[in-house]
Parts: C-alpha cells; sequence; structure tokens
C-alpha cells in the first residue's frame, strides 16, 4: 500500500484580500513524480513556499511524512531539497564554500555527493558566485538541493536558464533520484517538460486546482498548436466536430489550438490539399485561455 509523502488539505493563502491560493487540494505518493503546473502568478510558488513553512497559510493543512508543515518545519527540513525559481546566494563566496556550508547545514560529508555532481553538471566550483550567470547560478541550486540525498525534491521552475545539454543531464539525474526512492514535486509552466518525467500532475489556475490527472491521460488528450498552408480554401466548419480553439484564417493560412488523439486530427489533415503544415506545442497560456475559461 502506498503513502503519501505530501498532504495538502484545504489550503489558502490570502494576502490582504489579494488572493495567493485558495482551497488547494492535493497529494502526492511516496517515490512519485508529480507535475505541478499552471501559468506564471497561477499559485504554484505560494503553495510550496507554504509547505516549506516560508510562509503561514491562512487556512487549511499541509503535511509532509505525515508532521504538519508549519510546527514540525524544522525535521521536515532534513530531508527535503529544495530548488527555488530564483536563488540568492551570499555573492562574496566561491561555489565550493557555499555548498561546504550548505552541506553544514545538513551535518553530513556530503563531499563525494558534491563532486559526482559538479561533475556531471559541468560547474565550476572555484569561481564567486557574483561572477556566475543565471543559468550557472542555477546548477549550484541543483547541486545545493540534492547534495544531501533528500527522500524529498521540491523543484520551482528548475530549468529556467540551463542550456539544452545540461537540462537533458539535468533530468537523468532526477530520473536516477527516484529510482533511489526520492518523491519529486515538479513545479513548472512547461508543459512537456512536466508530460516528459512526470506521472501525475496538478493544474492550478487563478490560486485554484482546476484538475488533477494521470500523465497517461493527459498525453491521450495532448494539446497541439496546429498551422496550415492550404493550396485550396477549405469549408468554414471542417474542423468543426473537432476538439479545436482559436481558429483563425488569413488567406491560405489556418490555425488552432487541437485538443485530443493525433492519429484523428492528421486524417483529418491528410484530407486537405496542404502546401505545408507545422504542429508544436502551444503555450500552457494559449491553453490555459482556451480551454480552461
Amino acid at each position: 500500500m502506498s503513502t503519501n509523502v505530501i498532504e495538502i488539505k484545504s489550503l489558502s493563502k490570502f494576502y490582504g484580500k489579494h488572493r495567493g491560493i485558495e482551497d488547494v487540494s492535493f497529494t502526492v505518493e511516496e517515490g512519485e513524480i508529480f507535475g505541478f503546473i499552471g501559468p506564471n502568478g497561477a499559485g504554484k510558488s505560494t503553495t510550496i513556499r507554504t509547505l516549506l513553512a516560508l510562509i503561514h497559510p491562512t487556512s487549511g493543512s499541509a503535511n509532509i511524512f505525515n508532521m504538519d508543515c508549519i510546527k514540525e518545519a524544522h525535521m521536515i527540513a532534513r530531508n527535503v531539497g529544495y530548488l527555488p525559481s530564483e536563488a540568492y546566494y551570499y555573492e562574496n563566496m566561491t561555489v565550493k564554500e557555499l555548498l561546504k556550508y550548505s552541506a553544514e547545514l545538513y551535518q553530513m560529508d556530503c563531499s563525494a555527493r558534491i563532486n559526482e555532481l559538479k561533475e556531471k553538471l559541468k560547474l565550476d566550483d572555484t569561481r564567486k558566485i557574483s561572477d556566475l550567470s543565471f543559468g550557472n547560478k542555477k546548477k549550484v541550486g541543483i547541486v545545493a538541493a540534492l547534495l544531501h540525498s533528500p527522500k524529498l525534491i521540491i523543484l520551482d521552475e528548475p530549468t529556467n536558464g540551463l542550456d539544452p545539454l545540461i537540462k537533458e543531464i539535468f533530468f537523468e539525474i532526477l530520473k536516477e533520484e527516484n529510482k533511489k526512492g526520492a518523491t519529486i514535486l515538479y513545479s513548472s509552466h512547461v508543459l512537456s517538460e512536466v508530460q516528459r518525467i512526470c506521472s501525475k500532475v496538478a493544474i492550478i489556475k487563478e490560486g485554484r486546482i482546476i484538475n488533477v490527472q494521470n500523465m497517461i491521460e493527459l498525453r491521450k488528450n495532448g494539446y497541439k498548436k496546429v498551422q496550415l498552408m492550404v493550396s485550396e480554401p477549405i469549408e468554414k466548419d471542417y474542423f468543426k466536430e473537432d476538439s479545436v480553439a482559436d481558429y483563425k484564417v488569413k488567406g491560405r493560412q489556418v490555425s488552432f489550438i487541437y485538443r485530443g488523439e493525433a492519429d484523428k486530427i492528421i486524417e483529418k489533415i491528410y484530407n486537405l490539399k496542404v502546401d505545408d503544415v507545422f504542429i508544436e506545442e502551444p503555450s500552457l497560456e494559449e491553453i490555459f485561455l482556451h480551454y480552461y475559461k
């Protein structure tokens, strides 16, 4: 029987009259890579900061390892690795000094693990934090979050600033941690990243959870942004019966966002006279605008 590492029940946070999050509820099972997605400003970071007792909720509750996130925060922190969306470090320290300091907070010898992660991420530990690019600071944050081999890893927009090659290495590191037994909460506004590594996802919009879905279901009804260059005009209602939004026709150019099984829309396109076709993933903002009104 699986156990829940994270349990969030009716969690709300208000800043005066302004809503941060409202009535947020979901659970993350042990050993799961759980996605937490929504447009920027939807409430992802507020939820995470409440989980980590960096801010206190207005109402509701949150538990990690069956311990209260606020009352027992110091106990929880020993087994949690956290990568914030924007990390601020001691600028005058070198990378080596900062990571040594981070390890000392856990009262552990993490030198072997630090060296392993530095090598994988191609991180130069002799440089000062103030001299690092945003991407290299993000690498430091990744090492600092993982150096003590935490049971729970919480990542908030972790790939911002990382180049494509380092992203690939980072995903491999996460898969390795998960195989060792770590549970991962992966917060992002990049749908493709979440689809790639997560088994389940909670979708948040304007501070509220609007859906919790298995990734298999989400992939099956995946979203596609389609642009066509047709040789002949098509009927106005040609795509009417399909799950299509933001439908636009400009001369011979046709564009829309499609939700559903890929083979169905490909078949419809195949039956047209098409000079060119371009299919990509829409942004989360576009998906939320048209499908989560």
